[in-house]
């Protein structure tokens, strides 16, 4: 039965057909589970249930909770209200284990009966997700997940991404780093599917203006001896070299990179993950590293003042790129809403709506493609001090090219 049958039920049936099923699978042995009263769950009216299911444990721990903040953070400057409705969460923690993803995700579904899913960070796990959606005709938003499928190949029309593709900031540097002469370059990244998208976006703009890939170099996720790779950079003498490396990882090739002598003489770019949330624990071997992202440090705008000064006071700490996915999730969501009157059962509104939305958003302006991508600027960063300060708009409006997405 769907949400708005169940929704012009009286209490009182509700009720009755929630004991007797309970008395029903009583009567053969039924599991706990299956007769809680959360199978009948549905959003009170005036109220919007959005299920979180991000890590809140284990390496992305920290990115689950920014993602969470930033959400929180726009539901409250709104009164506690997306589209004139209170919100209420359900969470689940995902663990980041692509394994548990789908019965995360339909716990959420039938158990929690959310109005919208919102996550994750993994794209393993928010493939697994976003495949349960399209199944269930639930809405989505991807707050992180960077895997060119999910507005690709895997694209929906109740799948939304307020985030990146790996395409976006890598095709970006590789206009970059032509434009600035370099001809031949050397790319090093994990052997696994965000760094070969990451290589492949790179790669199309760079080959496209004339540059020269000499060579493809990896290593095993999440391998972090580098030396033997940094030997060979050496040797072949590239204009420059460009990497997708995040988190820890990234850390120690910056770090590596310098101790090797490369820094000095052989210039070295990257995705804007190669330098966000790492500057404390890579220290003065980032400094003056360029990389390309969709959000930077100094935007200058007002939007982007007014959401760090809140964020700062809320959490104390700074905001950083995943705040600002999350905090823009839940913006998008709303523009859904306001286009449906609020009406949960309208979710053909609330997608035109979200399709057509058009916002300032703290990362810049922002609207969304026919894959529900985001169409966005991506900015050219230069790490100084703790920053990743802004040096120029590397592409604006930059949309992905869905390859695949036949919506």
């Amino acid at each position: 039965m769907s949400r708005s049958d169940r929704s012009r039920l009286s209490q009182a049936t509700l009720a009755f057909r929630s004991k007797a099923l309970v008395a029903t699978l009583a009567s053969v042995g039924g599991f706990a589970l299956a007769t809680s009263s959360a199978v009948f769950a549905q959003t009170p009216a005036g109220k919007v249930k959005v299920g979180l299911m991000l890590p809140s444990s284990g390496t992305y721990a920290g990115l689950g909770t920014a993602i969470t903040n930033g959400f929180k953070q726009y539901v409250d400057e709104q009164g506690g209200k997306l589209g004139g409705l209170q919100v209420e969460y359900a969470i689940v923690d995902d663990e980041s284990n692509p394994a548990k993803a789908v019965e995360n995700a339909r716990k959420l579904i039938k158990r929690d009966e959310v109005d919208v899913l919102v996550g994750t960070v993994h794209s393993g796990v928010a493939m697994a997700m976003a495949k349960v959606a399209r199944d269930n005709k639930t809405l989505m938003i991807v707050p992180n997940a960077g895997a060119d499928e999910i507005t690709g190949a895997q694209c929906a029309k109740n799948v939304f991404r307020t985030s990146f593709s790996m395409w976006q900031p890598a095709y970006a540097m590789g206009k970059v780093m032509a434009d600035k002469g370099f001809k031949k370059v050397v790319t090093l990244t994990w052997n696994y599917a965000a760094g070969k998208q990451s290589i492949d976006g790179f790669k199309e703009s760079f080959t496209k203006k004339g540059g020269v890939v000499i060579k493809d170099m990896s290593l095993p996720f999440p391998n972090v001896e580098f030396q033997p790779f940094l030997t060979e950079i050496a040797a072949l003498k590239p204009d420059a070299v460009f990497v997708f490396f995040a988190g820890g990882g990234a850390a120690k090739f910056l770090k590596d990179y310098e101790a090797a002598g490369l820094k000095k003489s052989i210039p070295l770019y990257g995705s804007g993950f190669l330098t966000d949330g790492v500057l404390q624990a890579a220290g003065e071997s980032a400094t003056g590293v360029m990389t390309t992202l969709h959000y930077a440090d100094g935007l200058n705008n007002k939007e982007d003042k007014d959401f760090r000064s809140n964020y700062q006071k809320r959490f104390n700490m700074v905001p950083d790129v995943y705040a600002v996915q999350g905090y823009d999730a839940a913006q998008l969501y709303e523009a859904g809403l306001k286009a449906a009157a609020g009406k949960l059962d309208q979710q053909d509104k609330i997608i035109a709506g979200m399709q057509a939305a058009k916002f300032d958003s703290p990362r810049g302006p922002m609207a969304f493609s026919k894959a529900n991508n985001p169409i966005q600027n991506v900015y050219l960063r230069e790490v100084k001090g703790s920053l990743n300060q802004v040096s120029s708009i590397a592409t604006p409006n930059l949309e992905d090219p869905a390859r695949g997405c036949s919506l």
